[in-house]
């Protein structure tokens, strides 16, 4: 019974410390793209077309103009 004073507060600790990891790794964007990672693993990193392809859609994402709040007015 007395190991119940021990274990119960180690518990809520380790609760407290796994939901500030959590938060940690939330707010500085662990989570931000879920999606590439797990594409990269399907293309040869050497490959042309693949290296090309990457070139055009950073280009298109950093060349791309700002949208318009109002999706109805365009300019």
């Amino acid at each position: 019974m007395t190991v119940l004073y021990i274990i119960v507060p180690v518990a809520v600790v380790l609760v407290i410390v796994a939901i500030w990891v959590f938060n940690w790794a939330v707010n500085s964007g662990q989570y931000d793209d879920l999606d590439s990672p797990a594409h990269s693993i399907l293309f040869d990193e050497e490959d042309p077309a693949h290296l090309a392809a990457q070139k055009k859609t950073s280009t298109k994402e950093d060349a791309a103009p700002p949208e318009s709040a109002d999706p109805e007015h365009k300019s």
